[in-house]
C-alpha cells in the first residue's frame, strides 16, 4: 500500500487535560510488520524523524471532529488528536481508518460509546481539543484564514478554541490593517475574504469580540469589510449611510458624553443586526443570541442613564406640555420619548416600573393630550405607541388619573375621551390607528386587570365614570349612522370604525354589568345597532348580529323583555329571509343563534320567536333547529294546558296559587304583626254579632270576586266555562253557608262553646279577612260602595 503524506499537527493530552504540541509533520497510512497491522506514521517536517507509529485497531473509537481533526485514545490515559491543514487529507486518512474498522466513513465515530449528558461531553470535548493556530494575518494567507474560520464555525468545541485565539492573538485590529491594504490595492478576492472572515466572526457569538469590533475606533472599518458580498456584483454603500445620510437629531442637546456614545453605537449595532448581515433564516437558532443580549444591555444602560438625569426629562415635558412649541420640534421630542419607552420594556419589572413612575411623575399624560390631537401624522403615532405600552403595562395608572381629571377639566379635554375622539377621527384609510387606540380602551375597560389593584373601589368609580361621561362619545357615530332606520354611511372607513365600536360595546356586554345594561336600555341601543343589519358590508351585519348573540347569551330577563317587547328579532328574520338560504357565514351565524335559545331553553324567547316568526321559520328544512324550536314550543304549550286543567280538577284549590302570585304577595313580617293583633283582640268579634254578619257579607263577594279571577285565567277554554262556573259557584254556596252558620252558631249558643273552640274559628275567619283585604276594596269602587273595613288598632 503506497503512502499518501498530508501535512499535520500532532497533539497529546498531558496531566492537566491540556494539549501539548509534538511538532508539525507528514501522515501517512501503512502496513507495519512489527505491529502486525495498518499504522497511522506522522514523521517530522524538519528532520523526517518518527513523531507517531500507532496501529489502528479494531476496537479503538476514533472521532472525526468537524473536517480536519482526528482524535482516539491510545489507552486509558493517553488521548492523540491529528490537526490537518486540508481537509482532503483528512477525508482519506478517515476512510482508511473506517476501511481497517470496517465502519462506513461517513460516521463521525467509529465506535459506540457510553452515552453522556451533552454538556458533560462538550465540557470534556472542550478540555481535550487542541488549541487553534491561527496562519499569520497577511495578505496572501487571507484565504487559508477563510477556511479555518469556516472549519472551525459549526463546531461549538472548536469555536470557542478559534475565539479564544482570536481574542488572545489581538487578530480583529491586525484583520483591520490588511483591510485598509486591499482596499488601497483594490484587490477584490482579499476583500471578499475579508467579508467571510468576519461575518464567520460574527458567528463566533462572543461578547468579548463584539466589544472590540464595536468600539468607536473599529466599527466603521467592520462594517465596510461587511460591503463587499462576492454574491453582489456592486458594493454596497453602508458607511456611507451611516455617515452622511443617517443623521442624529438631539430634540434637547445631551451633555452626557457616555450616553451620547452609547446611543450612537447601540443605532449602528442595530443597523449591522437588520440590514448588513444576511437574514437571521439563513443561521441557525440562537446563532446571534449574543449580538441580540449585546444591544439588549446597551438599551437597559441608555434608559438608566436617562432616567438619572433629572433636569434632562424635566426639561422634555415641560417642551412637550407648552402648546407653543413648533409641530417639528414635538414630533422630534415624541420620537424620542417613543424610543426611551420602547427601550424601557426592556428593563427587569422593577426597574420597568420606576421609570414608567418617573414618566407619570414628570407629566407624560398632560404631554400626550396634547400630542394626539396634533396635526401631523408621525407625532400621533408616536403618542398613540407610548400610551399603547403605558396602558397595556400599567393599566390603573391611567385610570387613576383619568379619575383625577374626573372633576377638574371639561369632558372632552380629559384623556380617556381624547383616546376615543382619536379613534373616531383617525384619518387612516386602513383604520390602523382606530385599531390601536380600541386595544387600548379594551384593556382600560377590561375587569380582569381591575381585580389585583390596591384601590378596591377602581371598577367601580372608573366604570360608572365611563359610562357617565364617555360611552355617548363612544356610541355617537353608530347613533348618527342610523337615523331614519337606515345605514346612512357606506364607506369602507365608516363601516370599519362602526365594526370597531360594536366589537367594544361586545366586550362591554360581556365582561360588564348593570352599567352596560342601563345603558342599552335607557338609549335602545339594540334597535339602532341592528339597523345595521340591512348594510351592504357582511361583517357589519355580522358585527350586529355578535352583539345580539352576546345578550342573548346572558339570558337575562331584563334584556328578554326588552327584546321581546320592541320584535328586535324582526331584522334578524328579515336578513335570514333574504339570504335565501345561501350557505355562507351570516346563514350559519343566525341559525346558531335560534340553536342557542333552543339548547338553553330560553323559554321567552322561544314562545316569543315561534308565535310572531313562526310562518317564516318553518318553511325552512335544510337544518332541523326551527323544527325542534317549535316542538320545544309544543311542548311548553302542552305543560301550560296540563298545568290548567289539573288546576281546575282541584277546584278551589286554585285560590291559593292565585295568591301566591307576586300582584297579590304582602311582606311576611307584616302579615305576622297583623295576626298577631286578630289574635290579642279576639273578644271585640266574638261580642259583637252584628259586625261578624257584616263581615260574612265582605267574605261572600270577596269569594265570588275571586273565582271571577279564575273564570278570567281559563278564557282560552270556553267549553269548560260553564261546568266550571258551576261548579264553583256551588262551592262557593257551600262554603258560604257553611261559615254564615257558624257564626250565627258562635253568636247565639256562646255560653256552651268552650274559648279554645271560639279562638280557633275566630282566628281562622279573621285570617281570611286579612287575605282578601286589598280585593275587597277594588269590589266596593267597582260597585259603588263606599264601605270598608274598620282598620285595627
Amino acid at each position: 500500500m503506497t503512502d499518501t503524506r498530508r501535512r499535520v499537527k500532532l497533539y497529546a493530552l498531558n496531566a492537566d487535560r491540556q494539549w501539548d504540541d509534538r511538532g508539525t509533520g507528514h501522515v501517512s497510512s501503512s502496513y507495519i510488520e512489527k505491529l502486525k497491522g495498518i499504522s497511522l506514521l506522522v514523521r517530522a517536517e524538519s528532520d523526517g524523524t518518527l513523531l507517531l507509529e500507532s496501529k489502528i485497531q479494531p476496537d479503538t473509537a476514533y472521532q472525526k471532529q468537524q473536517d480536519t481533526l482526528i482524535v482516539w485514545s491510545e489507552g486509558d490515559n493517553f488521548d492523540l488528536a491529528l490537526s490537518f491543514q486540508e481537509k482532503a487529507g483528512c477525508d482519506e486518512i478517515w476512510e482508511k481508518i473506517c476501511h481497517v474498522q470496517g465502519k462506513d466513513p461517513s460516521v463521525e465515530i467509529t465506535q459506540d460509546v457510553v452515552e453522556e449528558s451533552e454538556d458533560e461531553r462538550f465540557d470534556e470535548m472542550s478540555d481535550s481539543a487542541p488549541p487553534i493556530e491561527l496562519p499569520p494575518c497577511e495578505l496572501g494567507r487571507l484565504e487559508d484564514i477563510n477556511e479555518l474560520f469556516n472549519n472551525c464555525i459549526s463546531s461549538p468545541m472548536r469555536k470557542e478554541k478559534l475565539a479564544a485565539a482570536i481574542e488572545a492573538e489581538g487578530y480583529i485590529r491586525k484583520l483591520i490593517n490588511v483591510f485598509h491594504m486591499c482596499e488601497s490595492l483594490e484587490n477584490t478576492e482579499g476583500l471578499h475574504n475579508l467579508y467571510e472572515i468576519f461575518k464567520n466572526m460574527f458567528l463566533l457569538n462572543k461578547n468579548a469580540l463584539f466589544e472590540v469590533m464595536f468600539s468607536d475606533e473599529l466599527i466603521f472599518d467592520v462594517v465596510g469589510c461587511l460591503e463587499y458580498d462576492a454574491s453582489c456584483p456592486n458594493r454596497k454603500k453602508h458607511r456611507e449611510y451611516l455617515r452622511q445620510q443617517a443623521k442624529f437629531r438631539e430634540a434637547i442637546p445631551i451633555k452626557n458624553p457616555e450616553l451620547l456614545s452609547k446611543i450612537h453605537q447601540t443605532f449602528r449595532v442595530q443597523y449591522i443586526q437588520d440590514v448588513v448581515l444576511p437574514a437571521p433564516s439563513v443561521f441557525e437558532d440562537n446563532m446571534l443570541s449574543t449580538l441580540n443580549s449585546f444591544i439588549f444591555f446597551n438599551k437597559v444602560e441608555i434608559v438608566s442613564l436617562v432616567q438619572e438625569d433629572d433636569k434632562f426629562l424635566s426639561e422634555l415635558f415641560s417642551m412637550l406640555s407648552d402648546t407653543s412649541t413648533s409641530v417639528l420640534k414635538r414630533r422630534d421630542l415624541m420620537l424620542f420619548l417613543r424610543e426611551l419607552v420602547n427601550y424601557a420594556q426592556n428593563l427587569q419589572p422593577h426597574a420597568k416600573e420606576m421609570i414608567y413612575k418617573t414618566l407619570v411623575t414628570l407629566g407624560v399624560f398632560p404631554a400626550l393630550e396634547v400630542s394626539l390631537a396634533v396635526n401631523d401624522q408621525k407625532t400621533k403615532s408616536a403618542s398613540m405607541d407610548i400610551v399603547t405600552i403605558i396602558s397595556e403595562y400599567q393599566p390603573s395608572v391611567v385610570r387613576e388619573y383619568t379619575l383625577q381629571q374626573a372633576g377638574n377639566m371639561e369632558e372632552d379635554q380629559v384623556l380617556l375621551n381624547i383616546i376615543i375622539e382619536q379613534m373616531i377621527n383617525d384619518k387612516d384609510p386602513e383604520g390602523g390607528g382606530a385599531v390601536q387606540l380600541m386595544g387600548v380602551l379594551r384593556v382600560l375597560l377590561d375587569p380582569e386587570n381591575m381585580l389585583t389593584s390596591a384601590n378596591k373601589s377602581e371598577k367601580t368609580d372608573f366604570l360608572n365614570f365611563f359610562y357617565k361621561h364617555s360611552v355617548q362619545i363612544l356610541i355617537d357615530p353608530l347613533i348618527q349612522n342610523t337615523v331614519d332606520d337606515t345605514p346612512q354611511k357606506e364607506d369602507f372607513r365608516s363601516v370599519q370604525l362602526l365594526g370597531l365600536i360594536l366589537e367594544l360595546l361586545s366586550f362591554c356586554v360581556e365582561h360588564h354589568t348593570y352599567q352596560i345594561k342601563n345603558c342599552i336600555l335607557q338609549r335602545d341601543l339594540l334597535r339602532k345597532i341592528l339597523v345595521l343589519m340591512k348594510s351592504s358590508h357582511k361583517f357589519l351585519v355580522l358585527c350586529a348580529l355578535r352583539f345580539m348573540r352576546k345578550l342573548v347569551a346572558l339570558k337575562d330577563e331584563f334584556y328578554n323583555r326588552y327584546i321581546i317587547k320592541g320584535h328586535l328579532f324582526a331584522p334578524v328574520i328579515d336578513a335570514l329571509v333574504k339570504n335565501n338560504g345561501r350557505y355562507n357565514l351570516l346563514d350559519s351565524a343566525i341559525i346558531e343563534l335560534f340553536e342557542h335559545i333552543r339548547v338553553e331553553d330560553i323559554k321567552s324567547l322561544c314562545t316569543h320567536v315561534v308565535e310572531n316568526y313562526g310562518k317564516y321559520l318553518e318553511e325552512i328544512g335544510y337544518v332541523q333547529t326551527f323544527k325542534t324550536l317549535k316542538l320545544r314550543y309544543d311542548q311548553q304549550q302542552d305543560k301550560l294546558k296540563e298545568r290548567e286543567r289539573n288546576s281546575l280538577e282541584r277546584g278551589l284549590d286554585i285560590v291559593p296559587s292565585i295568591l301566591r302570585n307576586s300582584r297579590y304577595r304582602r311582606d311576611q313580617r307584616q302579615m305576622e304583626e297583623e295576626e298577631e293583633i286578630w289574635f290579642n283582640e279576639d273578644d271585640d268579634y266574638e261580642d259583637n254579632e252584628s259586625d261578624i254578619q257584616s263581615n260574612n257579607d265582605i267574605l261572600k263577594k270577596k269569594i265570588d270576586t275571586d273565582l271571577d279571577n279564575i273564570g278570567k285565567i281559563i278564557d282560552k277554554k270556553p267549553e269548560a266555562n260553564g261546568a266550571t262556573t258551576k261548579m264553583n259557584n256551588n262551592a262557593a254556596a257551600q262554603k258560604t253557608t257553611a261559615l254564615n252558620n257558624n257564626a250565627n252558631a258562635n253568636s247565639t249558643v256562646q255560653s256552651t262553646t268552650s274559648p279554645s273552640t271560639n279562638e280557633n274559628r275566630s282566628s281562622l275567619f279573621k285570617r281570611s279577612l286579612v287575605d282578601y283585604e286589598g280585593d275587597s276594596d277594588e269590589e266596593d269602587e267597582e260597585t259603588g260602595e263606599v264601605t270598608k273595613r274598620p282598620r285595627l288598632s
